[in-house]
């Protein structure tokens, strides 16, 4: 039976700015793929990010390169050797792993062999912005999301952002990302006032490359790797720096691969945060399987949207299907 891929591009309007060190987003642009076999489609999404040098054309070129092979059957364990990891990998990965759930009439965690889908309790993020602001916004979402993510610039007010939003938000966890912006200069004093601050985890602090000073860090606080963990072949590098690493579906090219990643991070002993791109819920479903399994989740890019699709649901932090 032939299969058909359709493949296309939308767009989703943000809440608000989201303001990170690598760049502002006022919309979320992702690529929407279905596969379709006689009565049976298979749907996903993904999301093209700037920083690993792809768009939303690139990736459109990357899945129309492989149209071929795709309608002509290919599996997901082939896909893995066409296309290089990424967001159009991605896409196609769990679209086939959907196609397959529809196909087989069995919830797609079932034939993934994942856990049961539970109630999980997600970080919620707080962008860039002035010291005051972030506290004051945190002050409103604290007792409604106890897990915040507070998002770091590098820059001199770092320090302050971190104290007005423990002090707006005594209770809740608080984590910290970075995205690459630290220095090596200033490392040591942002690890202070973490401990000072009752922070659990801070998320790559270093740029991708620069991170050996991790190998030295003597510090009691959960250093994440994400920019740094694409794939599991990135894992042994990791090894000494890091004690826990963000998996990510765009990133890992897909759910097979961030199975496999997941899947070797344990038997490495990190722990495993499931992130996400911000995209909709359509991307955050596979994600979400794959989380029931993790000991921390960020999955809250459909809460910062004007308008979802609906396919998961939230009561504060609790995610849920």
């Amino acid at each position: 039976m032939k299969r058909i891929l359709n493949v296309r591009r939308e767009e989703f309007s943000l809440k608000e700015p989201f303001k990170i060190a690598h760049g502002t987003k006022i919309i979320s642009e992702v690529i929407y793929v279905e596969l379709i076999e006689g009565d049976y489609k298979g749907v996903a999404e993904s999301v093209p990010y700037a920083r690993y040098g792809e768009s939303c054309n690139s990736v459109i070129e990357q899945i129309e390169g492989v149209r071929t092979v795709i309608e002509q059957g290919i599996t997901r364990i082939e896909l893995q050797d066409i296309l290089a990891h990424g967001a159009a990998r991605n896409a196609l990965d769990c679209a086939l792993w959907d196609l397959a759930a529809q196909q087989q009439q069995k919830p797609l965690w079932e034939i993934a062999q994942l856990p049961k889908p539970r109630t999980l309790k997600t970080a919620y993020t707080l962008v860039i912005n002035k010291p005051d602001l972030m506290a004051r916004q945190a002050a409103n979402l604290g007792k409604k999301y106890p897990i915040l993510k507070l998002k770091l610039a590098g820059d001199k007010y770092d320090e302050q952002r971190i104290i007005k939003v423990r002090q707006a938000a005594k209770h809740a966890m608080l984590i910290l990302d970075a995205n690459e912006a630290i220095t090596a200069g200033n490392f040591v004093a942002l690890l202070d006032i973490c401990i000072a601050q009752n922070v659990a985890m801070v998320e790559q602090p270093f740029k991708v490359g620069q991170d050996d000073i991790l190998l030295k860090n003597n510090a009691k606080i959960t250093i994440c790797a994400d920019e740094s963990c694409h794939i599991a072949a990135d894992l042994e590098g990791l090894r000494g720096k890091y004690n826990m690493i963000n998996i990510k579906l765009d990133k890992a090219g897909g759910l097979t691969e961030a199975i496999k990643l997941y899947q070797q991070a344990r038997a490495l002993d990190f722990k495993i945060m499931v992130g996400c791109m911000v995209g909709s819920s359509l991307s955050l479903l596979p994600a979400y399987y794959l989380a029931s399994a993790a000991d921390l989740v960020d999955l809250d890019s459909a809460l910062l949207l004007k308008k979802d699709r609906g396919l998961l649901k939230y009561a504060g932090n609790e995610l849920f299907i």
